[in-house]
Formats: C-alpha cells, structure tokens, sequence
C-alpha cells in the first residue's frame, strides 16, 4: 500500500463502498455536530468528505486542528443516505469513516479565507499567493492555463512546427517598452537585455533553413501593469513561417483558436472565419483597433454635417471649422428609454475627460424631427441626411461627440462599449474574432510630428516595391494584423521584410541611418544578406487567451506568481536590494535618488 494515500480525493465512487482507503490532503472545512465531526479533505483533483464520532480515540484531536493542516486518514468507504447526496462533487454518494489519522504537515493561522473564492485584498493575495492558489477557482485557473499549454503544443506538432528555445540573454532593442537590463561581470559596463519577444531570433531560425518554428516564450518588458497586461513577463505562442504570404498565417492561427476556444470553454464562437477589418475602417467603426464585435453598435462620421448652414449647432460647427471631428453612435428604438438614461451617458463622458456627449432622438408628427437638448439645432432635411449616414428609423436616438481626431476616436470607443452594456446588447456567452489588417507603415507623432514606424519596424510594405512612392511615407500599408477576441488584442503579427535594401530604406524614413540599423540589428541584418526566404508569423498571448477562457477579466487570475501594479513580488520580497560586494563584482555603483 502507498504511505500516503491509496486514492485522491475526487475518485472514491459507491463501487468502493466497503473498502479501506487511505488519503491524504489539506483540512478544507470542518462542521462540528457535537457528537459527529465533518471534514471536507482537498488535494489537487477534488473533496472528500470524511467523518468521525466522539467515540473515536482520534475526535478530539481532529476537533482541535487548524482549517488547511495537511492530514494523512485511513477509514473505510461508506455510502451517504440518498437525501444526504452531494451532486456537486465527484465522490458526493459516499464519505469515509475515519478510523486513524496523522498530521503530515501543520498549518498556522490563516491570513486569507481558503475554501472561499470571495474577493480579498490584492496585497494579502500576493504576498500569500502559495495560499491564494489553494483557493477554488484560481487553483482550476491554473491547471487550465496547463491543459491550453499542452493542448497547443501537440496541435502545433501535428501541424509540423518545430519547438525551438531562443535566448534569455540578448542584446537591447531601440524599438518598442523599455527593456530589463541585466550587467555583464565578464564584460564589465556592457549589459544584456531580456527579450521583449524573440522577434529577431525567429527571423534567424527561417533564414537558418528551418520552415516553421514555435515556442511558449517568456518576454519581457518594463511597462505599467494594465488589467490584461502583467508588469515585467508575459508568455506568448511564439510562432513563424517560411515561404508564407498573410493568408496562411491566418489559416494556421484560425483553425488553432478555434480548437483552442471549442475545447476549452462552453461559450459559442460568433464565427469560425475571422472577419478581415481594415484599420482605417476599424478605427472609423469602432474607434479603437481592439473592436469588441459582440456590440452591435456602429460610429459614424458626422463631421461634414456640421458644416451645413442649416444646422445651428454652433458649439460644433465653430469646432468642426478649426479642424476637429463629430462621431456618432446609433442606438436602436431607444425612443422609449427616460431622459436620465440619456444625460447618465453624458454625465459619464465628462467624468472620463470629454466634452461630453450630446444627443436626440429621432421622432416624425408632421415632419421628422429630433427630441432632446440639442434636437432643436438640427432641419429636416439635416436629420434625413444624418439617418441616411448613420441608417437610422425614426424612434432611434444618436449620441454625438466631437473633439480631435484621436480624442474623439477615443471617447466614441469608450461610449460605444458603454451604450452597449447599458442596453445589454453584448453577449457575454460568446467569442467574436477578428483580424485587424493593413496597418499604415508609419505614422506621425502628434508631440514631435516626426515620422515613425505604427507598428513593426520589420513588417513587408505592400504592393510592388517598384511602385512604391516612399515620398509619401504615410500612404504606405504594411502586411501587419493583429488578432482580436471580445475587444482584447490577442497578439500581433507580420510578413517581415526580408530584403536589407529595402530595410535600410524603411529605417531611414523613420530617422535611423545604415550605421544604426547595422548597429542595433546587426545579427539580423548580416544574416538577411545569405539568402532569406520570404517569412512571416504572429505571436498569440497566452496569458489574454487563458484569461478570456476562464471568463476573468484580470490577468493575475491565470498567472500563477504575479507581480503587484507596482511591478512588486511580495512573496519573494523583488525586486530587493543586493550587496556592496556583488554590485562591485559588476563593476556597478548604485546612485540614490535626491529627495
């Protein structure tokens, strides 16, 4: 017999009525009747109810325990009464009669509730996370977050790729967060950098002959904790293609979600063919890259409207005329819904720092016209005009919003996702994907309007690179997408340019001469020069695709160690501070901060 235990504690069925067993875990609960004493016993696959009379020797022992001590029992399988039956557990048709029992390992007072998922203080979560993770739902979080691992490895190896590990220990990107650095004692004053993603090294392993190439990779990157982003790591599905165009990418990463999301969750999938949103309408639909296609609601451009004399709004119009932009969002047969509703939505975009949203609703007597604050601005035949832009009926209302263009993109996003909670149009038991496609090349920064790359610097410009018009830097798409589930980017991906020409010529739009680009990506650049084949990949989440699995909407609840929003471990005490003696070992002198 096993010392510590003959099954786990979610496999005793009544077919094991009869039988001495022994098992072994932690204390989840203890119910006291006095004469009888009820534990619940936990291991990792599941409970067991376990009790024991006052008769026994071992009673008052038992009795005394702390809740998570960890006990050995031995006792015999009984069956439960049919009205005593607990359908929520896997061995609810049966108990164990305790008849011995030892401790294996004590347990102090608890900081934190185990067999409640209740919400509890993050600091006390973290700096207890070996308990945190003993608790229910996080501890079935965890086991998913394996079980999707090992799910993609095998659909990747059946698919051909080929797992390869790329280093920890690189050299420092000029593109994208800030980077981790890590002192060379060998090199003194030199430094490694932590790889924001393996981006150059899966290039390298195409050009190295290699046709398709995967890994779960750690990244790293100094960035400010966000809900669905972790400060410091992240793992993602790190995956490239030779001889690829974007079609096959999406082929390969479309099939995989689908297997992943239908095996893994019991939500619908909106459709297993992605639609292929352009940025450009994305951004004008939805205001954002990220569109949460679940929502029904669409924006619209309204801008032009308010240059028409017969509109006397003239707030806007004295906007429009300095260069600003109206979007607008329709909202269906809302004709019924009270005043508050309507000026709840407006009071709510102030608070988030716009102007605020106005609005009206569509009625028609005589003649159509617009009910609400500023529906008195508006003509016939202005609102005809604005219901053919905008395919509204009468009996819809339209909220307006009109700032810069980035700033009005933003607001309109936000009210979007906001208007359509508030009407419960979004369907929480569903997944919709999307591909974000033909990203611009580059971009113009709005504090130094100095031309730069919008997405990644080592992304094939489209169409025929004899026609390019490089002069016109802002006019060029590039072949770049990201994948986008319920409003969460998912990941980002390329077809990379593999020609060094016209890498150099790229850079330089973007302010980087040859001698940085052959300093700052030497090992790719020289390799591009032997012979590269076209190549292109993507690099999916994992983190984002286990949270939107497990319907959570942090990421520290499928990350197993999470730091705190201050990039803080307050189990292991990271960062801490180091001795004199190895900061001199690294040719390293720490400057205090003035305060």
């Amino acid at each position: 017999m096993h010392k510590y235990r003959t099954h786990t504690c979610n496999e005793l069925k009544l077919n094991h009525k009869g039988k001495k067993i022994t098992l072994s875990g932690w204390v989840n609960k203890k119910r006291d009747h006095g004469n009888l004493l009820f534990i619940d016993l936990r291991d990792n696959y599941g409970l067991t109810q376990c009790v024991i009379d006052n008769s026994n020797n071992y009673f008052k022992a038992l009795e005394k325990l702390q809740l998570e001590t960890v006990i050995k029992i031995e006792g015999l399988v009984v069956a439960r009464t049919k009205e005593t039956f607990n359908k929520d557990l896997d061995t609810g048709e049966i108990e164990i009669k305790i008849q011995s029992f030892e401790t294996l390992g004590y347990c102090k007072e608890l900081p934190l509730p185990i067999f409640s998922d209740q919400e509890y203080a993050e600091d006390i979560r973290l700096k207890y996370r070996f308990l945190d993770l003993r608790r229910k739902k996080i501890h079935e979080n965890i086991i998913l977050r394996s079980k999707v691992i090992t799910f993609i490895r095998s659909e990747m190896s059946k698919i051909d790729f080929l797992e390869f590990q790329t280093p920890i220990l690189t050299s420092s990107s000029p593109e994208g967060a800030r980077d981790f650095l890590v002192p060379s004692r060998l090199n003194p004053g030199k430094f490694y950098a932590l790889p924001q993603a393996p981006q150059q090294f899966k290039q390298l392993i195409m050009v190295s002959g290699f046709d398709k190439y995967f890994q779960i990779a750690p990244c790293f990157r100094d960035e400010d904790a966000r809900a669905d982003r972790s400060p410091g790591e992240f793992y993602q599905l790190d995956l490239e293609m030779s001889f690829v165009e974007q079609e096959d990418v999406f082929n390969v990463v479309e099939k995989l979600m689908v297997n992943i999301f239908k095996k893994f969750s019991n939500k619908k999938l909106k459709s297993e063919k992605f639609q292929r949103i352009p940025y450009k309408e994305s951004m004008l639909k939805y205001g954002t890259d990220k569109p949460d296609l679940r929502n029904p609601l669409i924006i619209s451009d309204l801008t032009n409207i308010f240059t028409r004399d017969d509109v006397k709004f003239e707030i806007f119009k004295k906007l429009v005329k300095s260069g600003y932009n109206v979007r607008a969002i329709l909202t269906k047969n809302t004709k019924d819904k009270p005043r508050s509703f309507f000026d709840s939505i407006d009071k709510w975009a102030k608070e988030e720092g716009a102007f605020g949203l106005a609005y009206f609703t569509l009625e028609k007597n005589d003649k159509i016209s617009a009910k609400g604050p500023v529906g008195k601005f508006f003509s016939e035949e202005s609102l005809k005009e604005i219901m053919k832009l905008t395919s509204a009926e009468i009996g819809d209302s339209i909220f307006f919003a009109c700032n810069k263009l980035n700033e009005v993109e933003k607001i309109s996003a936000l009210a979007r996702d906001k208007i359509g909670r508030e009407l419960k149009l979004i369907n929480d038991d569903e997944f919709a994907f999307c591909w974000i496609i033909d990203y611009p090349m580059f971009e113009k920064d709005n504090l130094t309007n100095k031309i730069q790359f919008s997405h990644n610097p080592f992304s094939m410009p489209q169409g025929e690179l004899k026609k390019i018009n490089f002069d016109k830097p802002l006019e060029i798409k590039a072949y770049q997408y990201d994948i986008v589930c319920n409003g969460i980017e998912l990941s980002s991906g390329a077809i990379r340019n593999h020609i060094p020409e016209l890498m150099y010529k790229l850079f330089s739009i973007s302010g980087y001469d040859k001698k940085h680009v052959d300093e700052k990506f030497s090992g790719m650049i020289n390799a591009l020069s032997y012979g590269a084949p076209p190549h292109g990949g993507i690099a999916p989440g994992i983190d984002r695709i286990v949270m939107l699995l497990a319907n959570e909407k942090n990421i520290r609840e499928v990350t197993m160690f999470p730091m705190n929003q201050n990039a803080q471990d307050l189990m292991m005490k990271a960062p801490s501070d180091v001795s004199l003696d190895q900061l001199k070992e690294l040719n390293i002198k720490v400057i205090e901060k003035k305060k």
